[in-house]
């Protein structure tokens, strides 16, 4: 059955295209500083958004139907899904889809009912994947939106919802191995708290990373050999959540044993509520070694939560694509974590939606690849430190000096140095030559 006959395959059209359903930048085999297009920006679909988002918010209910045809909250509706969500990747050209384990199926009245579902949905997308050659980027479970989890999963009080949040990640792991998932992710939803007053934060961390280690173990027995990345979030659902931004991600790993395994899963919406960029985010992440996935998204600046708009803000994806440039590309991909907007309730808008953020990401790409082919960027950065490549810089760098030394050496100075022009605006300046011309 196709479930968007009306709609055409995506394909690359150029600049000059003024067609709906065509790409006018995303050229899958445009070789971009040595790498095709599609090396660079491997999208993903995200099945919660794109299959399961039917509009509701807080005020009201749902605006868009995403039924396919079936009852929701049934095996059928799970297994249309399947059909739709291939047929949407296929003819938009993505390759890839991430999960969690109820996005894929209702979730049964027991633990086990729940893996005889998973286990029956997961053989009809293998089927679909083989027909395909579509991909899994990675899985995860969804240990937040439970009653049982309203005090976290691995941060829970009760031993035994700890138990079930052990459950889930094995299954989706062993689904995420299944497919062939490049990674699996971590994140923590209500692994948070809303008063000190009855949380014990050392208490729940060890917990959340006792979790996070037998899930790297299991994981690793298993056959999975990709990444364990973390989503940080600082707040909403709860109002401070231990994965905060990346800095503090990375810093929980590595007090814990966990950073030879896991890195960062860097959501743009997510970054801007913690208080940064997307920027920032991503060069934290890669300036640790730990850049690994993206969720592609954008927030409204205007808003205080988590809109999850599609990504349309070609200074934000060419300064993002920037980072990724110079990491040398994600082990992960780009993955939509993003929903249309509550009035954009029609198949063609999911579809517009999709050629949106393909086309800003692929435009960032360009626009990032001139910015280092145009070189002023970097050639200023590396004269604004150059100072540091003299014999003393050198030496400091080198930690071949000590403090009497370096005193020493600004007591001789004649009068207090000028560190020099730091010249922001003439760098905003050649960002907009490049992407305007």
């Amino acid at each position: 059955m196709a479930y968007f006959p009306n709609l055409p395959k995506v394909s690359y059209a150029g600049t000059d295209s003024k067609g709906d359903f065509t790409f006018r930048y995303y050229n899958p085999d445009r070789v971009v500083l040595g790498k095709k297009m599609s090396e660079w920006l491997p999208f993903a679909m995200a099945w919660w958004h794109n299959l399961g988002a039917a509009g509701t918010d807080m005020f009201g209910g749902n605006t868009a139907d995403k039924s396919f045809g079936q009852v929701p909250g049934t095996m059928e509706h799970a297994k249309a899904k399947v059909e739709a969500g291939f047929e949407f990747m296929q003819k938009l050209g993505v390759e890839y889809f991430c999960f969690h384990d109820v996005d894929l199926v209702p979730e049964g009245a027991t633990v086990q009912e729940t893996w005889d579902r998973l286990d029956e949905i997961a053989d009809f997308i293998e089927e679909k994947m083989k027909q395909t050659g579509l991909k899994c980027l990675w899985g995860t479970a969804n240990m937040f939106g439970a009653q049982r989890y309203m005090n976290g999963a691995g941060s829970s009080n009760s031993v035994d919802v700890y138990c079930c949040a052990a459950a889930q990640i094995k299954k989706a792991l062993d689904l995420t191995v299944r497919f062939g998932g490049k990674g699996y992710v971590f994140w923590g939803g209500r692994e948070g708290y809303e008063t000190l007053l009855n949380t014990d934060v050392r208490f729940e961390q060890e917990n959340i990373a006792s979790l996070m280690t037998m899930a790297r173990d299991y994981g690793r027995s298993i056959g999975f050999t990709g990444d364990f990345l973390i989503e940080p979030k600082p707040k909403e659902p709860m109002k401070h959540q231990y994965d905060f931004d990346a800095a503090t991600a990375i810093g929980f790993l590595r007090q814990y044993g966990l950073d030879k395994d896991f890195k960062m899963n860097i959501e743009a919406n997510h970054a801007t509520l913690a208080g940064h960029t997307f920027q920032h985010e991503l060069r934290v992440s890669a300036m640790n070694g730990m850049l690994g996935s993206i969720d592609a998204n954008t927030g409204d600046y205007l808003l205080g939560w988590d809109t999850d708009e599609f990504p349309y803000d070609i200074y934000e994806t060419t300064n993002a694509m920037l980072e990724v440039i110079r990491a040398g590309g994600l082990t992960g991909g780009f993955n939509f974590d993003a929903k249309n907007r509550r009035p954009s309730n029609t198949p063609e808008d999911m579809f517009h939606a999709y050629i949106l953020g393909m086309d800003a990401f692929a435009l960032g790409l360009l626009k990032a690849a001139e910015l280092i082919e145009d070189g002023r960027l970097d050639g200023f950065r590396a004269e604004r430190y150059s100072s540091w490549n003299t014999e003393l810089g050198r030496a400091i760098r080198e930690g071949k000096t000590d403090l009497a030394s370096l005193a020493e050496h600004a007591r001789t100075l004649e009068g207090w140095p000028n560190p020099g022009s730091g010249r922001q605006e003439y760098l905003q300046r050649v960002v907009n030559e490049v992407l305007f011309g």
